[in-house]
């Protein structure tokens, strides 16, 4: 009789994720390894957004719950870097970076519950769009509820990135 592999251990506690229409959704077991956003343009184009948020998993704490068939994934020829999207609803899913085989990176805002993990890591400051919004003052836009607007008045400098980490 053949001996079973005894199955990886599970940490007791797992945050689930899900792409927008729910075909693809997946859990990590929690606390993640880290979070952080990243300013890069590569990771603002991918996402749409100022700056992609991200919580970084090792691939033996991820796993598919449904939908691993539904993905499509796009491998950057300069990088190695492969992002794997839903092919239903277009929701980015992974980011795995080919210097890092051992981790999957998941877009923050997938999780409907906490990951273990604060992001508090900034990447590629440098990169950072300067259209992005930086803590400005905000009043409501009259006539539209729940709607804010920078206030205005005089904008001050954005910061130098080097100025940011010097002793």
């Amino acid at each position: 009789m053949r001996e079973s592999l005894p199955k990886p251990k599970r940490s007791a506690i797992q945050a689930q994720g899900r792409c927008a229409c729910g075909a693809v959704r997946f859990e990590i077991d929690v606390p993640a390894v880290w979070a952080w956003h990243d300013h890069g343009e590569a990771s603002r184009r991918a996402m749409g957004g100022a700056y992609a948020t991200w919580v970084g998993s090792w691939k033996s704490r991820f796993r598919w719950l449904e939908g691993e068939d539904r993905l499509t994934r796009y491998e950057d020829p300069e990088s190695g870097a492969v992002r794997s999207f839903c092919a239903c609803c277009g929701t980015p899913v992974l980011y795995e970076r080919a210097r890092s085989p051992k981790m999957v990176n998941i877009p923050r805002g997938l999780f409907a519950s906490r990951t273990g993990r604060e992001p508090r890591y900034h990447l590629n400051l440098g990169e950072q769009a300067d259209w992005t919004w930086l803590g400005e003052p905000l009043g409501p836009l009259k006539g539209y509820p729940g709607v804010m607007i920078e206030r205005p008045g005089k904008k001050k400098a954005r910061p130098v990135v080097d100025d940011l980490f010097e002793p």
